[in-house]
């Protein structure tokens, strides 16, 4: 199999990354551009990034999962404690978190540090879920080999049944994550190649250092 694809090119044009309109707070800079991007019409889940972690056997293993939540203390999402990702954070919580935003032109990637979130935090959020999605929590041994798709799907209907008109409480192996970010790097796509890259660093005084990388 040979696929050349070295005619894949595209001229990034639609906006710039300039020390003057930036913040000081890079949280703040992320709001704006979730915000641009909500307003557009044709992305879809706009709320997907990708976390990486470094995998028990020693190989980085990045994947999609949903962002839920974002403040100035960082990025909210929710897991299965016990899959692989999860195994993967209680060794080694440095995670690098990756958004890519084609429509906008736009990348930010994260460095930071993954920690569960308080309990009550992962109950609210549970309890807002559709029910075939809490159902689906208790279903899954996240990462375990299964036999057979149809051993889910009995599982589900075995639930359904047991907990029919009744709450769903959270398992106990199910919930959020907190990153903590030390690092977040914007990226603006440029003509030429010239991208627009700025870096904020956490420092030791909890101040934000700002760089601007060659692209």
């Amino acid at each position: 199999m040979n696929k050349d694809l070295g005619n894949y090119r595209k001229s990034y044009e639609k906006s710039a990354l300039m020390e003057d309109a930036i913040s000081e707070n890079p949280m703040e800079l992320f709001q704006k551009w979730f915000y641009e991007l909500e307003k557009l019409d044709t992305v879809d889940e706009k709320n997907t990034m990708t976390i990486s972690t470094m995998g028990l056997d020693g190989y980085p293993k990045a994947r999609i999962v949903l962002l839920k939540r974002f403040t100035h203390e960082g990025f909210i999402f929710y897991s299965n404690y016990e899959s692989e990702k999860g195994k993967a954070i209680e060794k080694n919580p440095k995670v690098c978190l990756s958004f890519f935003w084609p429509a906008m032109e736009r990348q930010v990637i994260v460095k930071g540090k993954a920690s569960k979130i308080a309990e009550n935090m992962s109950d609210g959020y549970f309890e807002s879920r559709p029910t075939g999605s809490k159902l689906g929590a208790i279903v899954s041994n996240q990462s375990e080999v299964i036999p057979s798709r149809e051993m889910l799907e009995d599982k589900l209907r075995e639930l359904e049944k047991q907990y029919e008109d009744k709450e769903i409480p959270r398992p106990s192996y199910w919930g959020g994550y907190l990153v903590s970010p030390e690092s977040l790097e914007f990226w603006q796509g440029r003509p030429n190649r010239l991208h627009d890259r700025i870096r904020y660093t956490l420092a030791k005084d909890y101040m934000w250092k700002i760089e601007r990388l060659a692209p």
